[in-house]
């Protein structure tokens, strides 16, 4: 029986359409049936997870879970083997799915493994959405890894939902100048490093060719799931 990796996207598609990139390039593979069998279900449907959770409104909140709830089993229910998701803000919901019978291959926990293994002892900046950030899905995992969580100021955080919502959400470029204004202030604060804790940011990572102090969570998972399958990853 063949085995399947499923994704979760549509949050948003260019960031699903990447992810499927990524994992098709990182496979050591000769032919086509080296690659992994995936199946992808690429919801654009959802209701923003970042209003939900900083919503008032139990109903957006219960929309957003029942939505994403719904297409976790159904990725089961089609037969694949773990569930990835390109959306960090949605990994706030599937943490809590306790029903699944198959494993949700974490972006967040694999990645703050990742920078324990890096930057133990070290600060590290975490650009994400704010609901990601009020909800401390990676500050709480960077530390028990170790790793000191810098989170913007309020001023160049509404530049990186900028980033986010108003320039790839958009289908528009980066703006470098904001781009530029993050990153003079998460060195100047000491950061060794940067988490692009938004799946939008991987797409300004690829386009802009940003180099290593940005650490890509969704290229994390990418390796974590070739591994899982049973693939090598390429070095």
């Amino acid at each position: 029986m063949k085995e399947y990796l499923g994704i979760l996207g549509g949050m948003g598609p260019m960031a699903s359409a990447l992810f499927y990139k990524m994992i098709t390039e990182k496979t050591v593979a000769e032919k086509d049936q080296d690659h992994i069998n995936i199946v992808l279900l690429s919801d654009a449907q959802t209701p923003d997870r970042t209003a939900a959770i900083l919503s008032d409104d139990f109903a957006k909140w219960q929309a957003a879970w029942d939505s994403l709830h719904e297409d976790c089993l159904t990725l089961q229910n089609l037969g694949c083997k773990a569930i990835c998701t390109t959306c960090n803000t949605a990994h706030y919901y599937l943490h809590q799915f306790d029903d699944l019978k198959i494993p949700i291959i974490s972006m967040i926990r694999e990645t703050a493994k990742e920078m324990g293994r890096l930057h133990k002892g070290e600060k590290v900046a975490v650009l994400a959405t704010d609901g990601t950030i009020q909800t401390g899905l990676y500050q709480k995992e960077l530390e028990k890894c170790g790793v000191e969580p810098y989170i913007c100021t309020p001023e160049s955080q509404k530049l990186v939902m900028h980033l986010i919502y108003d320039c790839i959400k958009a289908g528009l470029p980066a703006d470098k100048e904001a781009l530029a204004a993050v990153d003079a202030e998460v060195k100047a604060a000491g950061c060794k490093g940067a988490l692009l804790a938004c799946t939008e940011l991987s797409v300004i990572k690829a386009d802009e060719h940003l180099d290593d102090f940005y650490t890509d969570p969704m290229e994390v998972m990418a390796e974590r799931a070739i591994e899982f399958m049973g693939k090598q990853v390429k070095k």
